[in-house]
C-alpha cells in the first residue's frame, strides 16, 4: 500500500480545517485531490447540502488518484474523504443517530428498507461489521459504522465516522473504503486514519 514502509511505522501527513478545529491524518504516500477536482463530484452527489462554508478533502492511495473514486466502487487502493458541513436549523433539529448512520449510504434497517421500496435496486449485498456510537469531549458524538455494499458490480467495504458538535449545528464526516481485499491489507493504516477525526484542540 502507498505510504507503507518495509522497515517500519508509516510516516503521516495531518489535514486540517483550523476554523472548525478538525483533523485527521493519513499515510504520507497518499496523495491528495484538489477542491477544483472535488467540487463536481460532490455536487452531483449531494446537490445543495454543500453550501457555503462546507470544507472538503479527500486522498487516494491509488497510482492513478481520481477525484471520482470518490463515489466508485471496487477500488483496489483506499480512498478517504472529509467532510466539516454546516448544518440549517431544520437539518440540525431532525439529525439524530440513525440520520448520522445513514448520511452517505443506507445503513440502518429502515433506511435501507425505504431505499428498496422506493425501487433503487443498485444498491446489494449489504453486511454491516460495525456500529459504533461515540462520545467525545465538549459534547462531540456520533457514530462509527463499517459495512460493505455492491454496486453495479463492484463491492466495496466502507468506513465511516459521522459526528456532530453538542448544540449540532455542524456535521463533521469521515469515510474511507475499497474492495475488502484492499480493506484487509490496509486495515492498520485505516483505523489509525479513522481513529485520528478529532474535532476540537
Amino acid at each position: 500500500m502507498a505510504g507503507l514502509s518495509a522497515c517500519g511505522a508509516p510516516s503521516y501527513t495531518y489535514v486540517a480545517d483550523s476554523p472548525n478545529n478538525t483533523y485527521y491524518k493519513v499515510p504520507t504516500g497518499w496523495d491528495p485531490l484538489s477542491r477544483t477536482a472535488l467540487s463536481p463530484v460532490i455536487s452531483a452527489q449531494l446537490g445543495t447540502l454543500y453550501g457555503s462554508g462546507t470544507w472538503y478533502t479527500a486522498y487516494d492511495a491509488n497510482p492513478k488518484p481520481s477525484a471520482a473514486d470518490f463515489v466508485s466502487f471496487d477500488l483496489s487502493e483506499p480512498f478517504v474523504a472529509a467532510e466539516v458541513i454546516p448544518l440549517s436549523t431544520t437539518a440540525s433539529n431532525a439529525l439524530s443517530y440513525d440520520g448520522l448512520r445513514n448520511f452517505w449510504l443506507p445503513v440502518t434497517s429502515t433506511a435501507r428498507q425505504t431505499d428498496a421500496e422506493s425501487g433503487d435496486t443498485s444498491l446489494s449485498n449489504f453486511m454491516q461489521f460495525r456500529d459504533d456510537t461515540i462520545t467525545a469531549k465538549d459534547g462531540v458524538h456520533g457514530v462509527r459504522e463499517t459495512f460493505q455494499y455492491t454496486y453495479q458490480g463492484g463491492t466495496d467495504v466502507w468506513d465511516e465516522e459521522a459526528l456532530t458538535n453538542a448544540d449540532q449545528t455542524v456535521l463533521y464526516f469521515l469515510a474511507a473504503h475499497c474492495t475488502d481485499e484492499c480493506y484487509t491489507q490496509n486495515i492498520n493504516a485505516i483505523n489509525t486514519v479513522m481513529s485520528s477525526f478529532t474535532i476540537g484542540s
